[in-house]
């Protein structure tokens, strides 16, 4: 690599750049499989993530005195991040926690999330302006669109609040496809 950049010099900023990108979006992608306790995916990206940057790193300590280099190492930087994050939500791995707050019955909430394959459970409560059905649920963040539009369906002025969960069992869970079987030829 070093004997391509002595002969063309101007492709070390775009080797800077698309490299920090990369690595980036694969640190972005490392700290949520962490968080989410995958052992086994987590430490395969974190190998590409550090072998990707001390090449580029390398470069960057071969070329010190170039601002270019370090321009784009600071703009492959940003954009790693945005993209790692354009990444994770196309993802959408991991399960949440719906908490919904309702002054409707919420009966009729658990009804319809049940005819729709998600688990339920209802708490009466009392809220800050009267008597409230808590409802709590477990999705798949791929569902998310789905189960919000149940509760707006339901009762558009429905306070709710999502939580991760790092880990769920023995619930009523609709099936979901894996995380790497989403990723098909000509998907």
């Amino acid at each position: 690599m070093t004997e391509l950049i002595t002969q063309y010099p101007y492709v070390l900023p775009f080797v800077i750049f698309f490299g920090r990108i990369f690595d980036v979006s694969l640190g972005t992608l490392r700290i949520i499989f962490v968080s989410k306790g995958k052992r086994t995916i987590a430490p395969i990206i974190g190998f590409f993530e550090v072998f990707i940057w001390v090449v580029i790193i390398s470069q960057i300590l071969s070329h010190a005195n170039d601002l270019i280099a370090y321009l784009s190492y600071a703009a492959g930087y940003a954009t790693g991040t945005y993209v790692g994050m354009l990444i994770e939500s196309k993802l959408a791995f991991g399960v949440l926690l719906y908490r919904v707050y309702t002054k409707e019955s919420g009966g009729e909430l658990v009804k319809m999330l049940n005819e729709n394959g998600f688990g339920a459970t209802m708490i009466r409560g009392e809220g800050s302006v009267g008597k409230v059905d808590v409802i709590e649920t477990v999705v798949a963040r791929q569902q998310m669109k789905k189960i919000e539009k149940i509760i707006d369906d339901f009762d558009k002025n429905a306070f709710y609040v999502t939580e991760d969960v790092r880990t769920a069992q023995n619930g009523i869970f609709p099936k979901t496809a894996k995380v790497f079987k989403r990723w098909r030829i000509g998907k």
